[in-house]
């Protein structure tokens, strides 16, 4: 070795030395040489792994990719899958998925037209989150939930300015074009009827006009890229603590774990008469079981599981009849035909008593009514069976009727529409202390906007979708912990695979959890982790539970005299 390449390696070796001082390496080397020698486990290598694996630079995320995926009914969704810098190496740390939401809800007339917005929205996010939102949280640890989810939404707004913009300018452009068309003659007036032509009979009284219909909110073309995102860097910090997603999410809620969790109770989907099911009957989009209190999850499921091959065997009893026409809903149950109100509730009656079980005491019923989607606006009123309608008043009426008669049922979704609000006060004062009245497309609190029905119900279904982020969710709950409000979290009508919102609903400590029913995967995969959960909590003796059935004080005494003193 020459003068100066031996020169060369003895400042290089000065230079190694001082840079391992700086940052305590000897020492540090020394300390797990030493404690290992003292431990003397059996994998030596392993526990050296460790040691310098806990002194390592936390993970950061270095990339996040977004990718078109189907749902359970092959329409677009998203997933994003979260890389993070782990100890120099870049890896995929997790996936999450969300299904495209949609409002006004898909029916059977918009579909086609729906099912291209749901691909260009995940488009859309896709080029999103390649072109700004993976740059903008690269070099950010994943545990920094909070500060992400600030990043997401800022992200967020002028995309939502720019499109409310486009949308007026669309709206003034539609004006404009209207008032140009010259309005057409007028027609020349009937010819009067002869005095004596209406006897005997009533003069038909005005019928009351309702409400209008609010505008819906608004869905932002690839906002699901914002509640992706902030759902998979919460999977993705979860996944680095090695802890469960629920317990990850539960700490941000209550800044540490509790140490008692419960299951929220499932409501079961069984039967759907919808509108677009076939036959008559539209007023049960979905008609759902409710376990009694006490009943765990996987109790719940294998009641479920009985009561549908009960009615699967009663149905093929049928045979060909018409009314036994029967098929599978993307909501995960069986769709089937009918044409009076009672005959869902009939036939699980009588499901039950074959199962020797009882209604209204082993299990108790939720019927989601969707009565935005039967809103005849020409008319003014509700079919409910094709051919036969109901103004506001009279479907208040009759979903009186329902529970005098089924006492049973104990929950209504979406019994109204959000802008009958005189109905659903008298609603409330009539069934509100035994049933819930839960709102779905009825409320217009999304987990990302704060509080503002106009209708007091006694809760709402959050979905988690859009541009909300597990912050929004967290603080939408918190309000109505505040309101006293039952929480109800749901799934879309068309949902992909994924299990997260199970985690999601043990975190938020959701009362209910609204999943469809149990014929379809990616409804079952979602069971399944709520069964997990309940399991993993019970092995740990984490494990509570709803004891009792709490009914929100909708309407009070003191409620009512407000309501009707006098102003000054």
């Amino acid at each position: 070795m020459s003068r100066t390449e031996g020169s060369r390696h003895r400042e290089e070796a000065m230079s190694a030395a001082q840079y391992y001082r700086r940052l305590h390496i000897p020492e540090r080397v020394e300390e797990a040489l030493n404690t290992g020698y003292r431990l003397n486990p059996p994998d030596l290598p392993g526990y050296l792994s460790n040691y310098f694996a806990e002194l390592s630079n936390p993970p950061v995320i270095s990339n996040i990719h977004g990718r078109r995926i189907l749902s359970g009914a092959g329409s677009a969704a998203l997933e994003v899958e979260v890389f993070c810098t782990v100890r120099n190496n870049d890896k995929k740390i997790c996936s999450a998925v969300i299904s495209v939401d949609s409002a006004p809800p898909l029916t059977c007339d918009t579909a086609e037209a729906e099912e291209k917005e749901r691909a260009m929205s995940v488009e859309t996010a896709i080029e999103w989150i390649r072109e700004s939102i993976g740059p903008m949280l690269g070099g950010i640890q994943p545990n920094e939930q909070s500060n992400i989810d600030q990043l997401l939404s800022d992200f967020f707004q002028p995309k939502m300015e720019e499109s409310r913009q486009q949308r007026e300018s669309e709206l003034h452009a539609e004006t404009s074009s209207t008032r140009s068309v010259p309005s057409p003659p007028a027609s020349p007036p009937a010819a009067s009827k002869k005095k004596g032509s209406g006897k005997g009979k009533k003069a038909a009284s005005a019928e009351k006009p309702i409400p209008p219909a609010e505008p819906p909110e608004p869905i932002v073309r690839g906002s699901l890229a914002v509640s992706a995102v902030s759902l998979a860097v919460a999977t993705s910090s979860a996944i680095l603590r090695e802890v469960p997603l629920y317990s990850y999410i539960s700490a941000l809620r209550h800044e540490e774990p509790p140490s008692k969790m419960a299951i929220p109770t499932p409501l079961i989907t069984l039967l759907s008469y919808g509108k677009c099911s076939p036959g008559k009957l539209n007023l049960m989009k979905e008609v759902m079981m409710i376990p009694r209190p006490g009943l765990t999850a996987q109790q719940a499921v294998d009641l479920a599981l009985s009561l549908q091959a009960q009615i699967t065997k009663q149905m093929d009893a049928v045979g060909k009849n018409a009314s036994g026409t029967k098929s599978v809903s993307a909501l995960g149950c069986l769709a089937l035909a009918g044409d009076r109100i009672d005959q869902p509730l009939d036939l699980l009656r009588e499901a039950c008593e074959q199962l020797g079980l009882e209604l209204g005491t082993d299990i108790y019923l939720a019927i989601n009514c969707a009565a935005h989607e039967l809103m005849d606006y020409n008319k003014g009123k509700y079919e409910i069976i094709s051919g036969t309608w109901k103004s506001p008043e009279e479907m208040v009426d009759i979903y009186v009727d329902i529970i005098s008669r089924h006492p049973a049922v104990m929950a209504f979704v979406d019994p109204l529409r959000m802008e009958d609000v005189a109905q659903w006060e008298t609603l409330g004062k009539t069934v509100g202390s035994r049933c819930y009245l839960i709102a779905d497309v009825a409320s217009r609190t999304k987990p990302s906007l704060p509080c503002g029905d106009p209708i007091r119900t006694s809760g709402a279904i959050l979905k988690y979708t859009n541009q909300t982020t597990i912050t929004d969710l967290l603080t939408k709950v918190r309000l109505m912990e505040e309101e006293k409000r039952v929480t109800v979290l749901g799934c879309l009508d068309e949902e992909c695979s994924g299990s997260s919102v199970a985690d999601l609903s043990v975190a938020i400590g959701a009362q209910f959890i609204k999943l469809g029913g149990l014929l379809r995967g990616e409804r079952t995969d979602k069971y399944n982790r709520l069964l997990a959960i309940e399991e993993e909590l019970a092995q740990s003796g984490m494990l509570d539970s709803y004891s009792t059935f709490d009914f929100p004080v909708i309407w009070s005494e003191s409620q009512n005299s407000e309501e009707t003193k006098p102003s000054t």
